[in-house]
């Protein structure tokens, strides 16, 4: 008797329950890996992973970038025909940390040189935490659409949004004060659209109060989609609490199909940080996240 190899998931170990799409899939069309999903592998590795697997783009993270250089890695991404659907990240307003308000000015600029070097249509802007001592939330919310604001003519001048990330409360006080998408919308609908958007990413979205209409409210703002899994119990290292697409509590068909009726058109990252993905094989997690997506997400686009 001839026995079949059956594809394994990562890092659940189960069975795949769809065949892994091909290179060339017409699925995969919109489908882009983010950096942070295979924290194991550089760079170089990232472009040729997604170029074997037939993934068009690739959600590339500053530090990557800088440990080859700006101009290597533009080429390097386009020589490999991928495109880049983020750059990640920018942010970090609110005064938490060792750089001043200039500093942090000065720095966002140059994350944007960097994602209109790279092509990017977006930068994605992680809002920040609340500094040593302090209990302000809104005060912190404030500074940092200030801060945004502050660096709307130079997003429109090299041609990238800036893409307000909402995260979830948990993260409220180290890294996102702004925790909804309607914060997020608050801060950016004052603003010229093509310079200021918004992320909808799953994990950090899924349980809000109201979200569908949050979604058809931010319409032509939605700058980035990405999607990962809520998994429970959380590790104790939150951050690395996202999980693998079809693992948890999340409906991908329901937040997926708001964000298409918003007319979202762009690419979808998969982005995950969880020790046990991080520790599997990166070829093994692009082959499980390619299933998954065409399974749970695509569908619904």
């Amino acid at each position: 008797m001839t026995t079949v190899d059956v594809a394994l998931d990562v890092p659940s170990g189960a069975p795949a329950r769809v065949e892994t799409p091909a290179p060339g899939d017409p699925r995969l069309a919109r489908l882009s890996l983010n950096q942070k999903t295979v924290d194991g592998w550089g760079l170089r590795e990232v472009i040729d992973g997604c170029v074997a697997a037939g993934l068009p783009a690739i959600g590339a993270w500053r530090e990557p970038v800088a440990e080859v250089g700006l101009a290597t890695a533009a080429r390097w991404v386009s020589d490999a025909g991928l495109r880049v659907s983020s750059v990640c990240r920018g942010g970090f307003f609110t005064g938490a940390g060792d750089l001043s308000r200039a500093e942090r000015h000065d720095d966002n600029r140059r994350a944007l040189d960097e994602a209109a070097a790279l092509g990017a249509p977006c930068l994605v802007l992680v809002p920040g935490g609340l500094p040593a001592g302090d209990r302000d939330l809104p005060a912190a919310r404030a500074r940092a659409a200030e801060a945004i604001e502050a660096l709307v003519p130079h997003a429109l001048e090299v041609g990238v949004r800036l893409a307000i990330e909402p995260m979830h409360p948990i993260f409220a006080a180290d890294r996102g004060v702004v925790s909804t998408l309607a914060q997020a919308l608050d801060i950016a609908e004052p603003l010229p659209a093509e310079a200021v958007g918004v992320v909808v990413d799953t994990f950090h979205v899924w349980w809000e109060p109201g979200v569908e209409e949050q979604i058809a409210r931010a319409g032509a703002r939605i700058a980035s989609y990405q999607v990962c899994e809520w998994i429970t119990p959380l590790p104790p290292d939150a951050l690395l609490s996202r999980g693998m697409m079809g693992d948890g509590h999340i409906d991908f068909a329901r937040l997926t199909s708001l964000v298409a009726a918003a007319g979202y058109t762009g690419d979808v990252e998969v982005e995950i940080f969880n020790a046990d993905v991080w520790a599997a094989d990166g070829r093994d997690v692009v082959d499980t996240l390619a299933r998954r997506y065409v399974e749970l997400v695509e569908p619904h686009l």
